[in-house]
């Protein structure tokens, strides 16, 4: 006999309105009517009343509210009614709401401690195979990013693999300011779950700004292919080994 509580419950699901596609909801965003009856990104959803579920680029979603799209049609049909205004800037809203939301995970991962920073740091637990995701600065030197994801092959037994970190089009200044750290460039993530909440955070976000500012996904040795903010004074800035 089956027994329900030894089965994993299945993830709940939501359908894009544009592309009609199932997916995760975690990997959605959902859109829904504020207080004045415009449209708005509800990225954690927790609004009430209706939603509509979105999963297209930022660029799809811009072609989409155009005069000839099919925006308003759809989420006329998701909300019940077509008393509604979509803002003009309604893919800007998302992408900072998603960036927001990436932002602000970094910075409770940060609290929690199940974040890494500084190069020998992150190259000892790479070595030591307890590294689950690795994270750069867009503006990390080459060298740098290098010879993390060479100590990361090596601690998982996966040399000569294309095994390496993401990326981020986020620059130190704003990377130090969301982990409340001095100097952050690279970030290395060793909790499993943590790695996972993450990647669902940022990915969510950079698959919606789309491939032009979308690095390729990082691996992680456990899991295989992973997917994967406000600006502000620069931080206090010190010498890191490999930047």
């Amino acid at each position: 006999m089956r027994n329900p509580r030894n089965e994993k419950l299945a993830e709940p699901t939501r359908t894009c309105i544009l592309g009609r596609e199932h997916a995760a909801r975690d990997t959605l965003v959902r859109l829904a009517l504020g207080p004045d009856g415009r449209v708005l990104p509800d990225v954690r959803a927790k609004a009430p009343g209706r939603g509509a579920w979105i999963g297209v680029t930022q660029a799809e979603l811009a072609a989409a509210a155009g005069p000839k799209g099919k925006l308003r049609g759809a989420l006329a049909r998701a909300f019940k009614t077509s008393d509604f205004t979509i803002p003009d800037d309604l893919p800007a809203l998302i992408a900072a709401a998603l960036e927001r939301n990436a932002l602000d995970r970094l910075g409770l991962e940060s609290r929690a401690g199940t974040l890494l920073t500084g190069a020998e740091r992150i190259v000892a637990a790479a070595r030591g195979g307890q590294l689950q995701a690795l994270y750069h600065a867009a503006d990390a030197a080459d060298d740098g990013r290098g010879k993390l994801a060479q100590a990361w092959r090596v601690g998982s037994d996966r040399e000569g693999s294309d095994l390496k970190g993401l990326a981020l089009p986020l620059e130190r200044p704003i990377l130090s300011m969301a982990l409340g750290r001095e100097n952050v460039v690279h970030i290395g993530v060793t909790d499993r779950l943590a790695a996972a909440r993450l990647g669902e955070a940022l990915g969510r976000w950079l698959h919606f700004i789309g491939p032009e500012l979308n690095p390729a996904p990082c691996e992680t040795a456990s899991q295989g292919a992973s997917t994967p903010g406000p600006s502000g004074q620069p931080a206090v800035t010190t010498h890191e080994e490999f930047e």
